[in-house]
């Protein structure tokens, strides 16, 4: 959880309408001030939506100077059933789209403005007539609202997604498995790697991309959360949801480059997670994807990437054989590790019974009785199939 506090310092002003006063409009254009306050100026158009209306309408009390002072929390993961209001909150508005729910609140000299995001994650600010108030509210409205994530397991991850007006990141508690606790789930070169990746520090870092390559249900996302662990006093990681979006759009790419370096997180290190990028790095790339590839070479050892200490891990179900060789060449892999399957000899020591060669999503599912065990042809030895 984040906080923020600010103070508008204008002098004191006649009374003015508060939130709970503020009407629609039948005009698309609405300006008003006030003789202490700052003008406030609304445009609408049908480009904006019922939570844009929300936005707008919190700001007023701010900006005449009737409630000069606000304060702002962010919660990563909020608590099923949380209202996020305290007591006394009387709602004056309620919008809900596709990706979340936004209400304004008031009360005796006070406004809230409420968003929650569909992955639960929410953010809040207050406006008050005086400082202890904003303080007061706030507390009431998050009390008890944060889900808890144990400690031990928890790590902080930053959500990427283009916005209306550029990227727009979200952070929130993911449980993360130990090393000790998965690493039966690999195979032993591909945990030999691991390991030695595991170990890496910030002075360590000689190459700034990752790549995971490798069958689908190999792994290579949950091995990518333990690495998150390992690395955790050193560095920031964030998964980027729309990774075409982002090489296409010079806009949301810098947004993400020069990251949020405030408080705690400035000077460390950020990995930015990209899944399942088989497009964007396939030999053919450059001639299919324009100028996206390039982007990201850029963002990783290029003008771009010059004074910003960004890693790229990338996962891919490609055979590194079909990759672009930009992307693989010496000296840009920090870690190039192919996550296969298990051999027959190791699928049944994780299994507990005879296997053969298998993913771990095809483990599970057989250990789960919800697949088939495959038998190997009779004329072909034990451990010699694919």
């Amino acid at each position: 959880m984040t906080e923020t506090a600010i103070r508008a310092t204008v002098p004191t002003a006649a009374a003015t309408p508060s939130a709970a006063a503020v009407a629609p409009r039948p005009t698309v254009e609405a300006t008003t001030s006030t003789p202490a306050g700052l003008p406030i100026g609304m445009q609408i158009d049908d480009c904006d939506s019922h939570t844009d209306i929300i936005d707008l309408l919190s700001l007023a009390p701010f900006s005449s100077g009737r409630e000069p002072w606000a304060r702002t929390v962010r919660l990563a993961r909020v608590r099923r059933g949380a209202s996020l209001l305290p007591p006394d909150a009387r709602v004056l508005r309620t919008a809900v789209d596709d990706n979340r729910r936004a209400l304004l609140a008031a009360g005796d000299g006070w406004t809230l403005r409420v968003v929650r995001w569909r992955d639960r994650s929410a953010l809040l600010t207050v406006t008050a007539v005086r400082d202890e108030l904003a303080r007061s509210v706030m507390s009431k409205a998050i009390r008890g609202a944060a889900e808890r994530v144990p400690t031990s397991d928890a790590i902080a991850i930053g959500f990427w997604h283009a916005g209306d007006r550029g990227g727009v990141r979200h952070a929130r508690p993911i449980t993360a498995p130990s090393w000790s606790d998965i690493r039966g789930n690999y195979a032993a070169a591909v945990a030999a790697a691991m390991e030695r990746l595991m170990e890496v520090r910030a002075d360590d870092v000689n190459g700034r991309v990752i790549l995971m390559h490798g069958p689908p249900g190999t792994g290579k996302t949950t091995a990518l959360r333990t690495l998150a662990r390992a690395w955790k006093p050193w560095c920031q990681v964030d998964c980027v949801l729309d990774p075409e979006r982002l090489f296409a759009d010079p806009g949301y790419l810098m947004r993400v480059a020069i990251g949020l370096d405030d408080g705690e997180e400035s000077g460390r290190w950020r990995l930015l997670l990209l899944e399942d990028c088989d497009e964007l790095i396939r030999a053919e790339a450059k001639h299919a994807s324009g100028q996206a590839l390039s982007r990201l070479l850029n963002l990783t050892d290029g003008m771009l990437g010059q004074g910003r200490r960004v890693l790229v891990a990338i996962t891919t179900n490609e055979d590194v054989a079909r990759l672009h060789p930009a992307v693989v060449r010496p000296g840009r892999c920090l870690a190039q590790i192919e996550v296969g399957r298990l051999s027959a000899v190791e699928a049944t020591t994780w299994l507990g019974r005879p296997a053969p060669a298998s993913t771990l999503a095809e483990l599970y599912a057989l250990r789960d009785g919800t697949g088939d065990l495959v038998t190997p042809p009779v004329d072909v030895p034990v451990g010699c199939y694919l």
